[in-house]
């Protein structure tokens, strides 16, 4: 994740730093949020309960190929900022890129067939996976230099480049394939751009990285987004199509509670993984966290009645569940913070909880999940539960590694 360039021996200067990263860093993942929420508005209403299902869960899906991209954001931010050059990183970027475009080509066949969906429809879909390592890369570098403005502004660009070439394809009648294809090639677009804005560093340290560092965080970053994906996913398997459809449209607000708060994690990441401040750190983070959640339920509750006017009268039966899909959505969000400090601190032996989490989710969505409002119950509650586990473990450890020291 992204650090501070802000010298330690400044603490308010550190402060002025850290507000103004967190500023940025908002507005450019809530302009790429807003961008991916006017996706979905039109897409569900153009291709209806059934279509929107399938779109809904291809995009699901696109979630688990890029989990590496999100790992990866991780470990090249690290490595830059312990000197890595640009050419170095870029090299384990390429990596990447190649090892998630062969998963992908593998991976079409199994899942065209556990969602009964066509072979094209979900390679389109899959198809933007290495796009998203390619860029990620480009933002880990960004990151690592202390770039927020930069880094602002190539997360903005990429939520649009991604939502208005499948709308305007939408708006003429392509379809999923057309707009998974259109989204595909402007995430492209912008991580080409991004390129340029990044600076070279010709020079670098000797430190060792590869493909095992990227692998070693992908493994909690697979479990955030499993969680924050299955329930969306099962409900296209389990559900009724036009359930399905229903369901799709309340994970909308479960995905904007998740994202909303992302540059709190993004700028407290450094300080997570400075023993000296790792538990302030997580503390502050987590408190900031639900805070944020908190608000962002009420809203979800106050502003449920919209809904079929925004959408159509065909979701009104989703109206009544907007709290619950925020409140698992906001749950998550505290959940990748408490992970997020797994891997600054390098005890990602701590996402074992959460895969536990996921494990029994699974098993109750399948013997329970026979009704929308179940499904979301279930997903909410299995949400909480590790969120709070996590968080209190994640707060001990922090505080044992921290006094090591000084024993």
């Amino acid at each position: 994740m992204s650090v501070s360039g802000s010298a330690p021996s400044e603490p308010p200067a550190s402060v002025r730093s850290t507000a103004a990263g967190m500023t940025l860093v908002t507005v450019g993942s809530m302009t790429a949020n807003i961008a991916s929420y006017l996706l979905h508005m039109p897409a569900s209403r153009w291709l209806g309960p059934a279509g929107y299902g399938e779109f809904a869960s291809l995009l699901a899906v696109q979630l688990f190929l890029a989990v590496p991209a999100l790992a990866l954001q991780t470990v090249v931010a690290r490595e830059v900022v312990r000197g890595a050059s640009v050419r170095a990183v870029r090299a384990l970027v390429t990596k990447c890129v190649v090892i998630v475009a062969v998963a992908s080509v593998a991976a079409v066949p199994l899942v065209s067939w556990a969602l009964g969906i066509s072979a094209v429809a979900t390679a389109s879909a899959l198809l933007v996976a290495p796009v998203l390592v390619l860029l990620t890369g480009e933002q880990g570098i960004l990151q690592g230099q202390g770039r927020f403005t930069a880094l602002s502004v190539v997360l903005a660009a990429a939520g649009v480049g991604k939502v208005v070439p499948a709308v305007v394809v939408l708006a003429v009648g392509g379809g999923v394939v057309g707009a998974l294809v259109a989204s595909a090639a402007g995430t492209l677009a912008v991580s080409l751009g991004a390129r340029f804005v990044v600076a070279d560093q010709t020079a670098g340290s000797t430190t060792r990285f590869g493909v095992r560092d990227v692998l070693t965080a992908s493994q909690v970053q697979l479990v955030l987004i499993a969680l924050s994906s299955i329930d969306l996913v099962l409900a296209k398997a389990v559900l009724s199509e036009y359930d399905a459809g229903l369901y799709a449209l309340g994970a909308v607000a479960t995905k904007a509670a998740f994202w909303l708060p992302q540059a709190v994690g993004v700028v407290l990441y450094p300080r997570m993984a400075n023993p000296a401040q790792s538990v302030q750190a997580i503390r502050a983070a987590l408190g900031v966290l639900v805070g944020l959640g908190v608000v962002v339920v009420c809203a979800a509750a106050v502003l449920a009645p919209l809904v079929p006017l925004i959408v159509g009268d065909e979701y009104r039966p989703v109206r009544s569940l907007l709290w619950l899909f925020a409140l698992q959505g906001a749950a998550l969000s505290v959940l990748q913070g408490a992970l997020l400090s797994a891997i600054a601190g390098e005890r990602t032996h701590l996402a074992i909880i959460a895969w536990v989490g996921l494990v029994i989710e699974i098993a109750a969505l399948l013997t329970f999940g026979t009704t929308i409002g179940r499904f979301v119950m279930i997903a909410a509650s299995a949400a909480l539960v590790c969120a709070a586990v996590t968080s209190v473990v994640a707060v001990r450890l922090a505080r044992r590694d921290a006094a090591r020291p000084l024993a």
